[in-house]
């Protein structure tokens, strides 16, 4: 069974992400410091929080973390954990882990922030972590941001709220979805398994 590590920056909601993970044939631990990622045969990155407090809380872990992820460690952020792949935010100062270039940017005025609850994904790209996916399936988000990536090739699925925005990106072992899949039901149980088919190969 892989050990899949979730990383606590400080944010909340690691127990429902750590049980989805156990639902989805993983071995769960939480973990905090450079130690704890050193053995991980995947990592977490949660959800909600605010970008700047995550990196300073990251800032110790940041270039064991790259290292991993350079050395091919699959690794999967969700929401707030997506946009931390990012060089930087409007909410906030400090850099990000750049794993891909871009910058997360606010939702429009023209919607109630924060897009809270259930809403549809447009499969754009073909990726493992989406196998039997259908198009339009529903899924939950509870975010005030969305990341802009440069390169249009990572987007994998986008989905419409006042504006189309990335609602999942992908590039070789790099996975992220603004949406929570561990609130998402047989759906995002589903893409957890898939991630932990694509850790085991």
């Amino acid at each position: 069974m892989p050990k899949a590590v979730i990383f606590d920056y400080g944010v909340g909601n690691l127990l429902s992400l750590k049980t989805a993970l156990e639902k989805a044939d993983f071995s769960v631990t939480i973990g905090t410091s450079s130690a704890d990622l050193a053995d991980a045969d995947a990592i977490a990155l949660p959800g909600v929080g605010s970008f700047t407090a995550a990196l300073d809380r990251l800032d110790t872990v940041k270039e064991t973390l790259q290292k991993k992820v350079s050395d091919g460690t699959p690794i999967l952020g969700i929401c707030l954990g997506m946009q931390l792949y990012f060089e930087s935010s409007e909410e906030g100062p400090g850099a990000g882990l750049s794993f891909y270039q871009g910058r997360v940017v606010q939702l429009p005025k023209t919607v109630k922030v924060p897009h809270m609850g259930w809403n549809t994904l447009n499969i754009i790209a073909q990726n493992p972590l989406f196998d039997g996916i259908a198009e339009g399936i529903y899924v939950y988000f509870v975010h005030s941001l969305y990341p802009a990536p440069k390169d249009p090739s990572v987007v994998v699925t986008t989905t419409e709220y006042g504006t189309t925005f990335t609602s999942a990106v992908a590039k070789g072992n790099i996975f992220g979805t603004q949406f929570h899949p561990e609130k998402s039901g047989d759906v995002g149980l589903k893409i957890l398994k898939n991630f932990q088919r694509i850790v085991v190969k």
